[in-house]
């Protein structure tokens, strides 16, 4: 594939834009061997594949029209400046008019603004969309090479099965599992000493696979498992998150925070027991009350009506359950005039559940005590529109896969450190937290 033209903030940029959304018909019904927008992830090119996928509905992309990488505190803004760049250059021809049409930029962050992995904004040359039994292309062409527009089937070509990844080999990170325990005690010290109410601490582990990862094989396995999560790639950003950082769409703006959690047995019967006691459990609900405050009070500035939930409700997963509320809000302001989703995930990032509270004081314990480099793990990762509204997750039960060595990649997992906290019972969390992906490359 082509180099695509790069840029930092600020920069001008080589060419205009011109974007074209087209419905696609005949969903589903996609003879052998021609591409079918009803398999989103099947389209897919193995080379830097972008996705936002949840129960078969979302974006898949490829190709680099531009990309625009930022660093430091101001990533967030700098990238908003970036794309309206792009928007006040582009050309658009919409003839879908759906969340997810017209022009779209994919981005993925680093946890810590101090973090060297920065951020990354894609804006790709295709993309295909699926919403509510309804299908699209887009296209996003340099102006100087503008010709007719293409055909789902023109742009889909060259496609291989994606290819399992081999044996996999695993090892501990920069914190080896048994020294994570003394992380967590030394956590529960600080919150017993009054520095903080609430911190999420997290460790790493390290994945090599017998050939190089073709990340449409872990993304296949992710959606096929994990339907209520939602499936990401962005710049080598990979997994299935169960967190909705936030979802604008509209006016209307949606979270859904996670916190709380405990291990499936894989018996019905005693998950439902689980279930119960994870919903009356003092340790978890007060976990779960502070992550709820903190997207809650986020969130106030920029909405004229919330609804918070008084008590979360339990969401099951393969590998584990969760407390899980969702909160609801209308944003302030006319149409056209309310902040973009990035700047609400901006203002929302960190929130309880993945740094802690107080937020400050819970991101300098992190620093000290979580002996790593988070990078782009519990950053916002999604995708944003010309007008604004998009869907950013959280990165969790992810991976960063090497961009210099596609054998190798980096697993995270994280657990809520209160009070009560026993680092024995976090380990085997965070071990739980790690499967998804463990799955996602060949495990069972």
């Amino acid at each position: 594939m082509s180099t695509s033209p790069s840029s930092t903030p600020g920069e001008p940029f080589p060419h205009p834009l011109v974007v074209r959304t087209v419905a696609l018909d005949g969903l589903g019904d996609g003879r052998a061997g021609e591409p079918d927008p009803a398999d989103l992830l099947d389209l897919l090119p193995q080379d830097a594949p972008l996705a936002w996928v949840r129960r078969g509905d979302g974006l898949v992309a490829w190709g680099e029209a531009l990309r625009v990488d930022v660093h430091g505190p101001d990533r967030f803004a700098d990238a908003e400046r970036a794309w309206q760049q792009v928007l006040a250059h582009a050309v658009v021809r919409d003839e879908v008019g759906l969340p997810g049409t017209g022009p779209v930029a994919f981005g993925s962050f680093a946890f810590d603004g101090a973090s060297a992995d920065g951020g990354t904004v894609v804006v790709p040359r295709v993309v295909v969309g699926r919403r509510a039994g309804r299908a699209w292309l887009t296209t996003l062409t340099p102006a100087a090479r503008l010709g007719a527009a293409p055909t789902l089937a023109e742009v889909v070509t060259g496609r291989t099965a994606p290819t399992a990844p081999g044996a996999v080999e695993y090892r501990d990170g920069a914190v080896a599992a048994e020294d994570w325990l003394d992380v967590v005690a030394r956590g529960v010290a600080a919150i017993r000493a009054g520095e903080v109410d609430k911190v999420v601490l997290a460790r790493d582990v390290e994945a090599r696979t017998e050939h190089p990862l073709d990340v449409r094989w872990a993304l296949a396995r992710l959606a096929g498992r994990y339907r209520s999560c939602w499936t990401f790639s962005v710049d080598g950003m990979i997994g299935a998150t169960p967190e909705l950082l936030v979802r604008s769409e509209r006016g209307l703006v949606t979270s859904r925070v996670l916190a709380g959690t405990i291990r499936r047995t894989g018996d019905d019967a005693a998950d439902m027991a689980r279930a119960a006691i994870l919903a009356h459990s003092s340790k978890d609900l007060e976990e779960h009350e502070y992550a709820v405050t903190s997207v809650a009070d986020a969130l106030a500035p920029f909405c004229s009506s919330s609804n918070v939930p008084d008590v979360p409700f339990v969401l099951s997963l393969p590998n584990v359950l969760h407390l899980a509320s969702d909160v609801t809000g209308v944003l302030r302001g006319a149409e056209g005039t309310h902040p973009s989703s990035l700047a609400l995930a901006a203002a929302l990032h960190p929130t309880a559940a993945v740094c802690g509270t107080p937020t400050q004081a819970a991101r300098a314990l992190i620093a000290r005590v979580e002996g790593m480099d988070r990078a782009r793990y519990a950053g916002p990762v999604g995708w944003f529109g010309a007008d604004g509204d998009g869907e950013w997750g959280i990165a969790l039960r992810s991976a960063r896969v090497d961009p210099d060595d596609p054998h190798r990649l980096r697993l995270f997992a994280g657990c809520g450190v209160v009070a009560a906290s026993d680092p024995a019972a976090e380990l085997a969390e965070s071990r739980a937290k790690l499967e998804p992906m463990r799955y996602a490359l060949g495990g069972d």
